[in-house]
């Protein structure tokens, strides 16, 4: 008898297990759709496009500073999108931003060249850079790279490859409101692939 309980417990605790997992994965929404721009908005005259199934960002003929914005604002969240530089590749990842032309409001975390400090954290028309990573081996320019960003209420951590880049504290973050935006520098020349950008709500 007390063995099947036993049997019978076990039974249930996997059980709740894999239905737990179930959940956790559900939680998990592709915010780009690898056909066009559904759910994106873009500001400013740069160029952003889907071409064999990749988000492409690339500098216009202006040359100037541009965004793709999600229209859905996120609070707590871990985003995860892999991207590829091509040319000079300084670009970014905006969190609890909002976007007017082409002036941001909000956090980004770094994309760029080789020794630019990918992956640190700067605060556009404010205190500027808050964090920059120790180490920027993790970048592989010209390549496939995986970024996850971890935003809950005043704390972020970013990766990049696997690799711990950032993990800072701060109550003005933890005040911010807004979305997700994808950065195009000024200056000409740049071009980013994107792909897999994917997040799951932690509220």
């Amino acid at each position: 008898m007390i063995s099947s309980i036993r049997t019978i417990s076990l039974a249930l605790l996997v059980a709740a297990g894999s239905s737990c997992q179930e959940s956790t994965e559900t939680e998990e929404t592709m915010l780009f759709n690898g056909k066009d721009l559904s759910g994106w908005q873009i500001y400013g005259t740069e160029k952003w496009y889907v071409e064999d199934g990749l988000l492409v960002s690339e500098s216009g003929p202006d040359k100037e500073y541009g965004y793709l914005g999600t229209d859905e604002a996120f609070k707590n969240f871990e985003l995860t999108l892999d991207f590829k530089q091509e040319a000079d590749g300084n670009s970014g990842v905006f969190f609890r931003s909002t976007v007017e032309g082409t002036t941001v409001s909000g956090w980004q975390v770094e994309v760029a060249p080789p020794g630019l400090h990918t992956g640190g954290i700067y605060e556009s028309y404010g205190r500027g850079w808050l964090i920059q990573p120790e180490n920027e081996r993790a970048l592989k320019f010209g390549d496939w790279n995986t970024m996850k960003i971890r935003v809950h209420d005043d704390h972020v951590v970013t990766w990049l490859n696997g690799e711990e880049m950032v993990n800072i504290t701060d109550q003005k973050i933890g005040e911010g409101e807004g979305g997700i935006a994808l950065q195009i520098h000024d200056g000409g020349g740049i071009k980013v692939y994107w792909k897999d950008i994917r997040i799951k709500n932690l509220d």
